[in-house]
């Protein structure tokens, strides 16, 4: 029994790898969190869409949002690992500010796209397991693709899947015409797109918006973002 449970194990990481390496020139066409949510009986909206077809404004929005140093890390963040950590023991939460998670970009790529949401104990085997997908993608994909792929999985409301069909849905127009300030209010639905809705405009989502435009407008002149989000 304990066989057979192991090589079944073995033959799904090494199938996860395949598709892993697949995707660095395809989009996934479904992520495990859209099917748990189609399971649930719940309709999901995702439409795919290549780098070009998604405005510079959304790219920089979610990297002001979501982790400023995405064009420099090698796909972790250990000072805010560290410091959200420290906040757990102390109960009084970490000290850095809002959008610059101790989740990098390319770990909750890792996680939507190759592993799974869950709590309690299974958590901390995703997040085991996420240390070398994640490792994978920076070294395989690129800050670009990862990013890319960031764009098209990330949830944006209830059943709703990557800025195409939020920016649909939301502002009725496609990804490539969002402005700063709508691609800001869908950057700040991420955290719980569920709980902060961008329509109708929650109060958070309107407060966290407006931090991430000045994090927009600081981080424009920096080489690194200018040459990610417009290259």
């Amino acid at each position: 029994m304990f066989r057979l449970l192991f090589r079944t194990i073995l033959w799904l990481f090494v199938a996860s790898l395949g598709y892993l390496v697949l995707c660095k020139w395809m989009l996934p066409p479904v992520t495990l969190t859209q099917l748990s949510d189609r399971l649930q009986g719940q309709s999901v909206q995702y439409q795919p869409v290549k780098w070009d077809a998604i405005s510079p404004e959304m790219k920089l929005a979610v990297i002001a949002s979501e982790d400023q140093l995405f064009p420099d890390h090698k796909g972790f963040d250990w000072k805010a690992v560290q410091e959200s950590m420290d906040g757990q023991r102390s109960g009084k939460g970490g000290t850095r500010p809002a959008g610059a998670a101790a989740s990098t970009i390319s770990q909750q790529v890792a996680k939507n796209v190759f592993l799974w949401q869950g709590t309690g104990w299974s958590r901390y085997v995703r997040k085991a397991l996420e240390v070398p997908y994640t490792w994978l993608i920076e070294t395989l994909w690129g800050k670009k693709r990862i990013l890319e792929v960031y764009l098209n999985v990330a949830q944006t409301g209830t059943g709703i899947y990557g800025v195409e069909a939020a920016s649909q849905l939301y502002f009725g127009k496609l990804a490539r015409q969002l402005s700063g300030n709508e691609a800001a209010r869908i950057a700040a639905a991420l955290p719980n797109p569920v709980r902060y809705t961008v329509q109708p405009l929650s109060s958070y989502v309107k407060r966290r918006s407006d931090w991430i435009l000045r994090q927009m407008n600081n981080l424009r002149g920096y080489p690194e973002v200018k040459k990610l989000v417009t290259d």
